[in-house]
């Protein structure tokens, strides 16, 4: 789940079942869902969930066990990890840091004309393409996944974006004259 449309439509979703009540968090990635127990379990839920192409788990309260269920992880970036030097790293923080080295002498020779020697594009390009391809798969991934369910959200929007802009850039590069110095 990365927008708040996300977690529109997984609330809806869920409340589509007789009896359901279902609020999702979008800041907390959590769904808190009551249903008539021995109609529905926690699983139909998080089954629901999952065809929607959303990761789910069932985080039993110690308080309500048989009447409500949190439904915890829906959505996200997946439970990757990283080590850095023996510290654990989030996922999302460390695209955020690959990123930002690799689009910093990109930034700043784009933008500075004095710092721009021959072909400096070419060098544009390849540290620009990891950040657009790896940086943003996981928008790409998630608007790959709502195109499929015939939705749109906030990674379309990003994901069209930076494609389209990418690929205008090749385009710029090996057809037109962006690659002449």
């Amino acid at each position: 789940m990365t927008c708040a449309s996300c977690a529109a439509r997984i609330e809806k979703r869920l409340n589509k079942f007789d009896g359901v009540i279902a609020s999702v968090n979008y800041a907390t990635e959590q769904a808190q869902v009551s249903y008539p127990v021995g109609t529905l379990t926690a699983e139909d839920m998080v089954s629901a969930v999952a065809a929607m192409g959303y990761s789910a788990s069932v985080v039993r309260p110690a308080s309500s066990r048989a009447a409500s269920d949190a439904v915890a992880g829906v959505g996200g970036f997946g439970p990757e990890s990283a080590d850095v030097s023996g510290a654990s790293m989030d996922p999302v923080l460390q695209r955020l840091v690959i990123s930002a080295v690799l689009s910093l002498p990109v930034l700043v020779v784009s933008m500075v004309p004095a710092l721009q020697f021959d072909n400096w594009q070419w060098m544009a390009l390849t540290l620009a393409s990891p950040v657009v391809v790896w940086g943003g798969w996981p928008f790409h991934r998630a608007a790959w996944m709502n195109a499929r369910h015939r939705a749109t959200t906030m990674d379309t929007l990003i994901s069209v974006g930076t494609l389209s802009a990418y690929l205008w850039s090749l385009y710029a590069l090996f057809i037109g004259h962006a690659g002449m110095t």
